[in-house]
């Protein structure tokens, strides 16, 4: 079975004999093959096989074809590489990073173990990710549903993709869900974030190259377009990517061609290209940082993704898909009382799906199987009413307590209206301790921002200027708070922070 069989490619007889007693005693089922041609032969599956320990290779010159056979299946096992493959590690093999895991010889059990185990898990994330892409994002909400429908529209076609939407709200949740359900579902799907990568590295990244192209660069290797041959590349944050690198990024999309650095032979390339960015991509044409014609190259079907302020009636299946995932992954379990997700409805979600997600996973650590109240949530989910009530004393069952110089509200049996706003979260809008709509209305959105701006000044000023202890008092994430910093211009404006390096 797929679940416990591990193949071992070694030619090295001895060590692939003490690999395969190991294995056996820690219940594996080990298969030794000596070269990569065998697999060809032996008529296996990259499926049939939890994971492949790599060797010593009888046929090096049969590795191309060994490759070609694990990308049969996207959802291939893991490669565990023996030492004399570590020096050049997943480049060798053109496979992602997480695909290849070293492995010490003379083995370590511990080592070998919980590399096993991580391979076990990663399988089964990688499956359960697959069947969550392919239905799409998460709910049931108006704007979840169109979002659905235009998955399914586009799906079948090669169109470029274009899916714009703030930070966190699932843009590749939605470009999985277009390949799992186009004909291209069995090929790639490879994501580069354009953002994380250093400028100078990205095109090396994306189109590959040849040996001796710059220092390092010891072998030729494939880059981001090869590997997606035939399946997608999803290009994600294109909005940060480098002027002279939107040229040629450009250029392959228009000729579906490219060059290795380092080469001068022209490769065709046949992928279909979904980007995403949460920047607003005409205002960088304005402002001369992103070209105009990559833009409608780009925005042949644009997709926008809502933010999870505007389907909070979501929120329940999020969270029950949220939990599902952490316990399929064994990383705990929790739930929430109904009282606890009424107080989240109230919440504005800066950090959309992605923020709910990280909540999720704290809980699960902070009270493992429990069922979280208001009262567990933190701080910055909680009303400042329920703190206080909190610190109530315990009322008799002839007196309620009854705050200084207000009178006592008669409604509900005597119950006080604070406690009674926690019962009924509907009621709670009309709270005297929150803020009054005006009668000509107001603009949520940049009410929100303002609000939002004016916490991170005064989070900066308390901290003096350092963002990460800004992040600290906002219980945020630095890079969060540092994107929020950026989209407000504070680094501009305040002078004292951006000396201080702490935007880089």
């Amino acid at each position: 079975m797929a679940e416990s069989r591990i193949l071992i490619l070694d030619a090295n007889e001895e060590r692939a004999e003490t690999l395969r007693g190991l294995l056996q005693f820690i219940d594996y089922q080990p298969v030794r093959m000596e070269s990569c041609g065998q697999i060809a032969a032996s008529g296996a599956k990259p499926a049939d096989w939890l994971a492949v320990i790599v060797g010593k290779l009888l046929d090096p010159a049969a590795l191309p074809a060994f490759v070609d056979w694990l990308k049969r299946d996207h959802l291939h096992p893991p490669l565990l590489l023996l030492p004399e493959h570590h020096a050049q590690g997943a480049a060798r093999f053109e496979l992602h990073e997480s695909a290849c895991l070293p492995i010490d010889y003379p083995v370590k059990y511990a080592q070998l173990n919980e590399v096993l185990k991580r391979a076990g898990l990663t399988r089964m994330e990688r499956e359960t990710a697959e069947q969550v892409a392919s239905r799409g994002p998460t709910g049931n909400s108006p704007a979840i549903r169109r979002v659905r429908r235009m998955i399914e529209q586009v799906a079948g076609f090669d169109t470029t993709v274009l899916i714009t939407g703030e930070s966190g709200t699932g843009k590749e949740v939605v470009a999985r869900a277009i390949h799992c359900q186009s004909p291209r579902k069995d090929k790639p799907f490879v994501a580069v974030n354009c953002g994380a990568i250093p400028a100078e590295l990205l095109e090396s990244e994306l189109f590959g190259h040849e040996k001796g192209a710059f220092t390092g660069a010891i072998t030729a290797r494939k880059g981001r377009f090869e590997l997606a041959d035939g399946g997608t590349l999803f290009l994600d944050e294109i909005g940060d990517m480098s002027l002279p690198m939107q040229v040629k990024i450009l250029r392959a999309l228009q000729e579906r061609s490219f060059e290795r650095v380092g080469g001068t032979r022209s490769q065709r390339c046949d992928v279909r290209v979904i980007a995403a960015t949460h920047r607003n991509l005409e205002e960088g044409i304005v402002k001369g940082s992103f070209r105009e014609d990559l833009y409608y190259r780009l925005n042949v079907f644009p997709i926008e993704t809502p933010p999870l302020r505007e389907r909070l009636e979501d929120l329940p299946l999020l969270l029950e898909d949220l939990i599902g995932q952490l316990e399929r992954s064994g990383r705990g379990s929790v739930r929430l009382a109904p009282e606890a997700i009424n107080l989240l409805r109230g919440y504005h979600w800066p950090g959309n799906v992605r923020e709910l997600s990280n909540l999720v996973e704290r809980l699960a650590v902070l009270h493992p199987g429990a069922v979280v109240r208001p009262q567990d949530l933190p701080a910055r989910y909680r009303p400042a009413q329920l703190d206080s009530v909190a610190e109530l004393p315990e009322p008799g069952a002839d007196e309620l307590p009854v705050p200084a110089n207000e009178p006592m509200p008669v409604s509900m049996a005597g119950e006080s209206a604070v406690l009674r706003d926690l019962r009924m979260p509907s009621l709670s809008a009309t709270t005297r301790s929150e803020p009054l709509l005006p009668p000509a209305g107001v603009d949520l959105k940049d009410h929100i921002e303002h609000i939002e701006s004016s916490l991170i000044r005064q989070a900066l000023a308390q901290s003096g200027g350092v963002v990460a202890h800004a992040a600290k008092l906002l219980n945020t994430r630095r890079t969060t708070l540092v994107e929020k910093l950026r989209k407000y211009g504070l680094q501009r404006e305040d002078s004292e922070v951006s000396s201080a390096g702490e935007l880089g």
